[in-house]
């Protein structure tokens, strides 16, 4: 039993890990310095080398590769395997980020109970209650030596802007910084917590150098509010926005985040110490984003593995189609600037898919490949890798020129006087998938006007659009329930539904017509 004045505690965590666990890129199964199974061999060496280690999740692990898509969808009797993977790891606790909850409660569930390990989140809630939805919302760790370690789980509320209702039905979602206000003098005053560790799936609405205002104060991150409003945090563990942050102190709060993908694992070591009471305190405090590329994989998680993986891979080359002419993306930028076949295709899909006649759609990653001359699932789900249903919305015109004005947005112009990306939708984090391109419609972007004042020539049929007459437009939930700050969405009345997920809708289209022609009608263009 340790009776010494000081002791140590090493916290090791991954956030975002979006479904990578094999250090591989799905579009084309070329090896990648990422993924959780490169991780686990440092976690693993970590936790030989240190008495006290505690390894957490942040969230949004079980979404985002077509790994984890098959085993979401389509295997639902095989036990779930990156939720083994995290039980032969021992993990000590996960927080549910926002993307879990893409594929259902009854999805939710299952991984929940197959889960070893607790799932923590204080600020979702039984609706009508202040119960916690997964029970309770702490973990407590005792030392040798008598250290009470409380780890409180905390969600970005801001799901219900992005989420399907029925993907959340019975859930409330409060403000993380309302949560931990009533939660961590829980901790301190009655579970006598010597130090509390904060894990919060969401990242900052302010610049941590500055305080100044770094988007929309939303309440989509509250990461500032935590540090600064809620006393007794110690080490606030972050996510959500995909950034690197190898450690920084906030209000007196130490923070950090690591990334995405797997690419990096957090390492903290906090030095702890009695003072003159004989309760703990935190002494010092270092930290580390270990890289991914430190690592080869753990060989062991991949024999466990294998089995799922080769599942994965005989569903991804299943031929679909096959493609005349060229629908390979070449060049992201330039395919947001003048339309590319694959986008038109996309669009043209959403459209017979739903029964409409105007559609919007994005390029959600430069990483996109677009389609070869053979396309396969691999190329469907590497081009469209979220788990988006439709929904048909009855728009006025103005609301139409409101989100081109919007989507506009994406663009500014550099010091030579080119197009290029706005600051806004590259920090925290790039968002490609946050600017759209439509059919079924006619417009010009003027990307040398000011911010909403961009669109030109906008038309339906060669007809300038009636700004109070109504149109049924089809996109996926997540920009119809106004994710994205489309704001101009939200409300708007829903005519149909298709309930199918979009990688199927695709598929079933392509297998279907055989053969599709790569082409694009220039019903829009960007210039300046």
């Amino acid at each position: 039993m340790t009776t010494s004045a000081t002791d140590t505690l090493t916290l090791l965590y991954t956030s975002d890990v979006h479904g990578h666990m094999l250090p591989l890129r799905y579009a084309d199964n070329s090896p990648a310095e990422y993924g959780l199974l490169k991780l686990a061999s440092i976690v693993k060496q970590v936790r030989k080398e240190r008495r006290n280690a505690l390894f957490l999740d942040n969230g949004d692990l079980l979404q985002g590769t077509p790994f984890a898509y098959y085993h979401a969808c389509l295997d639902r009797e095989t036990p779930h395997p990156i939720v083994a993977v995290m039980n032969a790891l021992e993990l000590d606790a996960f927080i549910p980020g926002n993307h879990e909850f893409n594929y259902g409660l009854p999805f939710v569930e299952r991984a929940r109970a197959e889960s070893a390990y607790p799932w923590l989140s204080a600020n979702l809630l039984r609706e009508g209650t202040e119960e916690p939805y997964f029970g309770c919302p702490y973990r407590l760790f005792e030392l040798e030596g008598g250290v009470r370690i409380a780890l409180l789980g905390l969600t970005t509320p801001y799901i219900p802007n992005w989420e399907q209702p029925a993907n959340i039905a019975g859930i409330a979602f409060e403000s993380a910084v309302e949560a931990a206000k009533r939660w961590v003098p829980r901790l301190k005053e009655r579970e006598r917590a010597d130090i509390v560790i904060v894990s919060y799936h969401g990242g900052f609405e302010r610049e941590l150098d500055t305080g100044e205002e770094a988007e929309e104060q939303t309440g989509e991150n509250e990461g500032w509010r935590l540090c600064q409003e809620v006393e007794g945090i110690d080490v606030l563990l972050t996510g959500h926005q995909h950034r690197r942050i190898a450690g920084a102190v906030v209000g007196g709060t130490y923070v950090v985040q690591p990334g995405y993908q797997g690419s990096c694992l957090a390492q903290l070591e906090l030095g702890l110490e009695r003072d003159d009471t004989g309760r703990w305190k935190l002494a010092a405090i270092e930290s580390r984003l270990r890289e991914a590329s430190e690592a080869e994989a753990d060989r062991e998680l991949e024999g466990r593995l294998s089995d799922s993986e080769a599942r994965v891979q005989s569903w991804l080359d299943r031929p679909l189609c096959e493609v005349q002419g060229d629908m390979r993306i070449a060049d992201p930028m330039a395919a947001r600037l003048r339309e590319h076949p694959l986008i038109e295709l996309v669009n043209r899909i959403q459209m017979e898919a739903a029964g409409a006649d105007i559609s919007c759609t994005s390029l959600f990653d430069d990483l996109s490949p677009g389609f070869g001359p053979r396309v396969s699932m691999r190329e469907v789900t590497a081009n469209y890798p979220f788990p988006n249903t439709l929904k048909v919305l009855r728009l006025s015109g103005r609301d139409i020129r409101e989100a081109l004005e919007k989507t506009a947005s994406y663009f500014t112009l550099d010091e030579q006087g080119g197009i290029a990306v706005s600051s806004s939708f590259l920090h925290p984090k790039p968002q490609p998938y946050n600017y759209d391109m439509w059919e079924g419609i006619e417009y010009e972007i003027d990307v040398s006007r000011p911010v909403g004042s961009r669109i030109r020539a906008l038309a339906r049929t060669g007809r300038p659009l009636d700004p109070e007459g109504e149109y049924d437009v089809v996109m996926n939930h997540y920009r119809a329930s106004g994710g994205g700050d489309y704001r101009m969405f939200r409300g708007k009345p829903v005519v149909r539904e298709v309930t199918v997920d979009m990688t199927e809708t695709i598929a079933e289209y392509l297998t279907k017509a055989g053969v599709v022609r790569a082409r694009a009608d220039g019903n829009w263009k960007v210039y300046n």
